[in-house]
């Protein structure tokens, strides 16, 4: 089962429908109990960085999302949910994140339209398991004011050009990391999906 975590700061209900969509059945995760029982993980999230930390943190589920990933349990995280993947974000001051990519979040540049709203096209810059089928160029929906910088350029799957280019997937071990929504982005989103959640 796929556990969708619910720390108050995303569209659950959509991502869970996404999956449902293409065969991979997942439900909401409230409780920091719940996430050792799930087969893999999808942390989503809409909002800023540093209340999303805090909710984790007062919720429990923080400690119970790295022992996780520590154990093997494969994690993707969904637009602000890949940025908490990382050590730490610059949005409206410092915050540290989960730190299981090294690098940070940082601000779109000032000169270019944010938020970063509407489609956009991924280009494929390294091999992953969740493109397989996935052409390179696939348009998906983008909703951000913040990109991921990792420290390693190999971390980076895809990048996607909006007055700078920026990884818009990234990926260490079992963690990956998409910047847009992919339960939005219809059917190279959909074929995503499927790809995380599908017989590994």
């Amino acid at each position: 089962m796929i556990g969708v975590i619910d720390y108050g700061m995303g569209n659950l209900e959509s991502v869970v429908k996404a999956f449902a969509t293409v065969g991979c059945p997942a439900r909401v995760v409230v409780a920091p109990d719940e996430i050792g029982a799930c087969a893999r993980l999808v942390l989503p999230g809409v909002g800023a960085f540093g209340r999303a930390m805090e909710n984790l943190r007062e919720r429990g589920m923080v400690e119970p999302i790295l022992a996780s990933v520590a154990g093997g349990i494969p994690l993707l995280g969904i637009c602000l949910g890949l940025q908490l993947l990382f050590d730490e974000s610059e949005e409206h001051g410092r915050h540290a994140g989960l730190g299981l990519i090294p690098g940070r979040v940082r601000r779109l540049p000032d000169d270019v339209k944010v938020p970063h709203m509407g489609w956009n096209r991924v280009e494929r810059a390294a091999n992953h398991r969740l493109l397989e089928g996935v052409p390179d160029g696939a348009y998906v929906y983008f909703a951000q004011s913040y990109f991921v910088e990792p420290e390693a350029t190999d971390s980076i799957v895809a990048t996607t050009e909006h007055g700078v280019r920026f990884p818009s997937i990234v990926a260490r071990g079992n963690v990956c990391g998409v910047q847009f929504h992919p339960e939005k982005s219809q059917r190279w989103g959909l074929r995503m999906l499927a790809n995380f959640g599908g017989p590994r």
